[in-house]
This record gives structure tokens, sequence and C-alpha cells, in this order.
């Protein structure tokens, strides 16, 4: 297990595997490729970040990965591999989300993207969307660097 604080100071406790802590993971969160790029979206209150969400009642959060992306993005899911997951100690209730890697095969067109201004397709993470007032709160701890060395190793094991 790894511990770090979120942006706002809160424990988050990651696992590798998902399904370790007592409560099920009731948000994800998805990093998606498509094409060599990075597909995020643009959330109009917290800035650029990757799709994600709630999970919904009689949802499973592979379901709830898949929809996310589609609704927030039109990326079509190919590939979901499980990162991790990890619980946010933030008051009352723990937030325990699931983290996917996502390869899109589609982005469709659409007029709607719910709660967010659509895709975003970027060639690499500026060195700074830590820091970056752009960027989501989401992106400025410990979680999508963590996430995106978990999947350097397990695309690695994939080609070894």
């Amino acid at each position: 297990m790894k511990i770090f604080q979120d942006f706002y100071g809160n424990k988050v406790q990651w696992h590798d595997e998902q399904g370790l802590f007592e409560e099920r993971a009731a948000h994800v969160l998805v990093i998606c490729s498509f094409e060599g790029k990075w597909l995020l979206t643009q959330h109009p209150k917290r800035g650029i970040e990757f799709p994600g969400g709630k999970v919904e009642e009689n949802e499973t959060p592979v379901q709830a990965a898949i929809r996310e992306v589609r609704e927030e993005t039109g990326g079509i899911v190919g590939n979901l591999v499980p990162l991790g997951e990890y619980r946010v100690d933030s008051g009352a209730s723990p937030i325990i989300k699931a983290v996917y890697h996502a390869d899109i095969i589609e982005i469709e067109s659409k007029s709607d993207f719910m709660e967010t201004d659509g895709p975003l397709l970027l060639e690499h993470l500026p060195d700074n969307y830590q820091t970056s007032h752009e960027y989501s709160f989401i992106m400025k701890d410990e979680v999508v660097p963590y996430s995106l060395s978990r999947l350097r190793i397990i695309k690695a094991a994939d080609h070894g």
C-alpha cells in the first residue's frame, strides 16, 4: 500500500489491486489513450482532468468507467485495464475510487458531454500539470503520476 496526501491534505491510501478496501469503489477515474495521445476532458469549474465520476446504483465500477468516458469525451472504450484503487479519508465518509486505463478505439461526435466541455487530446501531459491552474485538483496529487507509473509497469510486463 502507498500512502500520501491529496491536494487538500487528506490521507490517501493506494492499493495496486482493486477490491481490497472494506467498501466497494463508488467512484472511478479513467486514464485514457487514443491514437498515441492522452484523452482528457475540460471540466468548466475544475479544469482539465481525465474522465471519471460516480458509480451509479446497480452499476459496477467497470460499467461506470465505460459510461463516464463516453459521457464526458465521446470515447468508446476498447481495452480497459485496472491500475489500482484508492481511498481518501475526508470527513465522515471516505471516498473510494477505482482507477483504470482505457484504450479508446473511437471518439463519437456529440453535442452534449454532460457536465464537461468535451474531449481534449494532448500529445503529452505538460511537466507542470500538477501545479498549473488550468488542471483540476484531481490531477494535483500523486494519483495520476502513480497511475501512469503503474500503466508503464503493466505494459512492460505485457510485452516482456
